[in-house]
C-alpha cells in the first residue's frame, strides 16, 4: 500500500519527485542481483518495481498494491519501458495468496506502515520468501523528527487548535520503533533485524503555490481541513503556505525528513 498518509493519487509524478532523495538510498540497500525474484510491498505507481526489474534481468518483479489507480498506472508505465519481468497486481501484502517460498528479496519504499495486523502481514511475506531470503523495507522514523509532519501539524493547530487534526487514522509513523519492529519480525520468522539512519529530505515541488497543492492533497490535511469551518481552514491553509514559503530555495521547496532503513532474513 502506498504512504497512507501521502498522494494516493495514481500519478507518479508527484510522490516519486518527493522521495526521489529516498529511492537511491533504498536502491542501493535492497541490492537486486541479476537472477532475484522481487516482491515489492506496497508498489505505487512502480517506480521501485520497474527499478528492480530492469536489474533483475534473469529474474522478476511483482509489485503489490490495494490502489486500483496506482496499479493501472504502474501498469501502463512498465508497458511503456518494454519492461516484460513485471507483473503489477492490486492485492493486500497482509493477506494475499502469494507462491511459497517464491521470492529472494521483498522490498518496500514507505509501504508497510499501513497493515491492519502487522503480525500476519510479515508472516504471509516471510512464507513467500525463500529460505535465508531478504527483507529490505523503508519506514519513517517518529513524528517528531520529521519536519514535514511537525510542520503540516503545528500549521492546522495554529489556526484551529488542536482537535483540527483526528486523532485516529492511518499512522506513518508506525513502525517508527526499532524495538516494536525487531519484535514484530522475529515473532513472525525473521532474523538478523538491523536498522540504518536515512537523514534525507523530501521535496514538496517547484515552487509553493505547487508545494500547497501537494501537502493539501494529504490523507491528514485533508481530513482536517474538511473538519474545519471556512474560516478556520482559511487560516490553516495561509499558515500552511507560510511553512512552505520558509522551505523554499532555489530549487524548490524542501523539508527535513527522518526513516529507517529496516532489514531483515527469512529465518
Amino acid at each position: 500500500m502506498m504512504d497512507a498518509d501521502h498522494q494516493q493519487r495514481s500519478g507518479s509524478a508527484g510522490y516519486d519527485a518527493e522521495l526521489r532523495r529516498h529511492n537511491e538510498v533504498l536502491r542501493r540497500a535492497c541490492g537486486v542481483q541479476f537472477r532475484d525474484h522481487v516482491l515489492d510491498i506496497g508498489c505505487g505507481t512502480g517506480q521501485t518495481t520497474r527499478q528492480a526489474a530492469r536489474t533483475a534481468q534473469a529474474g522478476s518483479a511483482l509489485g503489490v498494491d490495494i490502489s486500483a489507480p496506482a496499479i493501472e498506472c504502474a501498469r501502463q508505465l512498465a508497458r511503456a519501458e518494454g519492461l516484460g519481468n513485471v507483473t503489477l497486481e492490486r492485492a493486500d501484502a497482509q493477506v494475499h495468496r502469494f507462491p511459497k517460498e517464491r521470492f529472494d528479496l521483498a522490498i518496500s519504499r514507505f509501504g508497510t506502515m499501513f497493515f491492519d495486523d502487522p503480525d500476519a502481514a510479515f508472516a504471509n511475506i516471510r512464507r513467500t520468501l525463500r529460505p535465508a531470503g531478504r527483507l529490505v523495507m523503508m519506514v519513517w522514523q517518529a513524528h517528531e523528527r520529521n519536519e514535514w509532519d511537525v510542520a503540516i501539524h503545528q500549521s492546522l493547530e495554529a489556526a484551529a487548535g488542536p482537535m483540527a487534526l483526528p486523532s485516529k487514522g492511518p499512522d506513518p509513523f508506525s513502525l517508527a520503533d526499532p524495538l516494536t519492529v525487531t519484535q514484530i519480525l522475529q515473532a513472525a520468522g525473521f532474523a538478523d533485524v538491523a536498522f540504518t539512519d536515512v537523514c534525507e529530505p523530501v521535496y514538496y515541488g517547484p515552487d509553493v503555490a505547487s508545494a500547497l497543492d501537494w501537502v493539501r492533497g494529504f490523507t491528514c490535511t485533508s481530513n482536517a481541513l474538511k473538519r474545519l469551518d471556512p474560516a478556520a481552514a482559511t487560516r490553516a491553509v495561509e499558515r500552511l503556505r507560510e511553512a512552505l514559503a520558509a522551505h523554499t530555495s532555489d530549487d524548490g521547496v524542501w523539508f527535513d525528513s527522518r526513516a529507517w532503513i529496516v532489514t531483515a532474513r527469512r529465518h
